[in-house]
């Protein structure tokens, strides 16, 4: 099966698939769409998370060691 997403189209996940790629609790991802620090769409009563914005949060919360 082919992707025909088109170039700059928006992949969203769920509340679960984003605490599942980062190992944390849903209620951890629900306290980091509420700050403001991940952005999110609102569904109905559920968020979805643009996958691009999960990758850069990650890859500013990366912490190097010295």
């Amino acid at each position: 099966m082919t992707d025909d997403r088109q170039p700059g189209e928006v992949n969203f996940m769920t509340v679960a698939e984003v605490a599942a790629i980062m190992r944390v609790s849903k209620m951890t991802v629900y306290r980091l769409v509420h700050s403001g620090e991940l952005p999110a769409v609102r569904v109905g009563r559920s968020f979805r998370v643009p996958e691009d914005a999960v990758s850069e949060y990650l890859s500013q919360s990366y912490m190097g060691t010295a």
